[in-house]
C-alpha cells in the first residue's frame, strides 16, 4: 500500500471514532470513504455499535452492506448526527471541491443533511485556492447538456463532457445525468461561483461545497491532523 492510500486509511479510522452508538451517519463515496465504511462496519462487528447508515451512490450502498452497516433513507431520517466523506481540494477555510466520482448530488444532499459533515483526504488534496487548474463537476440533465454549456462559457468557464474511461459513452450519474467538468481560470468569488452555477436551467448540482465542512481530517505519511472551521 502506497503512503498516499495509508494516509487515507489512517485520516478514515480517526474519523470514526468520532461516531458514537445510536447515530444516523451519512456515508461518503470514494477510494477514502471506502476506509471508513470498512472501518465503520468493523466497529459494528467488534463493539456492537448500533447505527444506521444514508449511503452517496450505489457503489457505498453495495459497500456498506457487504461490511455489515444496516442502511436508511432520508425520507426515514431528514436530519443526520454526521456524516463523514472525500474532497477532491480542501482550502484554507474548509471549503471543497467534490464530485470527481460522479456522486456529487447525493453527496451534498446527504452532507448537508447532517447536523456535522467530517471530511477525510490525504495531503496531497489541500490547496490553498480552490478550482486552481482542477475541473469543476457540474451535474446536468441530458436534454440540458448543450445550453448548460453556453451558459457556462459565458461564466467564463472551459466545459467539457465527462466520458467513461475508455470514451465510449458519456459518464452517466446515479441519477441518469452527464456530468459537465469545468475548469475557471480565475475564480473571484467562490460562493457567487457556486450559485451562479446552479442557477443555469437544466444544472442539477456541483461540486462545490462552499461553508459545510465542520471538521477535516488529512492524513500525512506518518500523522493525521485534524483542521476545524475558522
Amino acid at each position: 500500500m502506497s503512503w498516499i492510500e495509508n494516509a487515507k486509511k489512517r485520516a478514515a479510522i480517526e474519523s470514526v471514532k468520532l461516531v458514537e452508538d445510536g447515530q444516523i451517519i451519512g456515508l461518503g463515496t470514494g477510494s477514502t470513504a471506502g476506509y471508513m465504511i470498512e472501518q465503520l462496519g468493523k466497529r459494528i462487528r467488534e463493539e456492537k455499535l448500533r447505527v444506521l447508515g444514508v449511503p452517496t451512490s450505489n457503489w457505498t450502498s453495495e459497500l456498506a452492506k457487504n461490511n455489515g452497516i444496516p442502511l436508511t433513507t432520508l425520507d426515514e431520517h431528514p436530519q443526520l448526527d454526521i456524516a463523514i466523506d472525500g474532497a477532491d481540494q480542501v482550502d484554507p477555510d474548509l471549503n471543497l471541491i467534490k464530485g470527481l466520482g460522479g456522486a456529487l448530488t447525493r453527496e451534498k444532499i446527504v452532507d448537508t443533511a447532517a447536523k456535522d459533515l467530517i471530511i477525510i483526504v490525504d495531503e496531497s488534496k489541500l490547496v490553498e485556492r480552490l478550482g486552481l487548474n482542477h475541473v469543476i463537476p457540474v451535474e446536468v440533465l441530458p436534454m440540458a447538456r448543450a445550453p448548460v454549456m453556453k451558459k457556462l462559457r459565458k461564466l467564463n468557464g472551459s466545459p467539457a463532457v465527462r466520458f467513461v474511461k475508455d470514451k465510449s459513452a458519456y459518464f452517466i450519474t446515479d441519477n441518469g445525468n452527464y456530468i459537465i467538468d469545468v475548469i475557471f481560470s480565475v475564480i473571484s468569488n467562490i460562493k457567487k461561483l457556486e450559485t451562479d452555477i446552479n442557477m443555469i436551467s437544466g444544472v442539477v448540482e456541483n461540486g462545490l461545497f462552499i461553508g459545510v465542512a465542520e471538521v477535516v481530517f488529512v492524513g500525512y505519511k506518518s500523522e493525521v491532523k485534524k483542521l476545524k472551521k475558522r
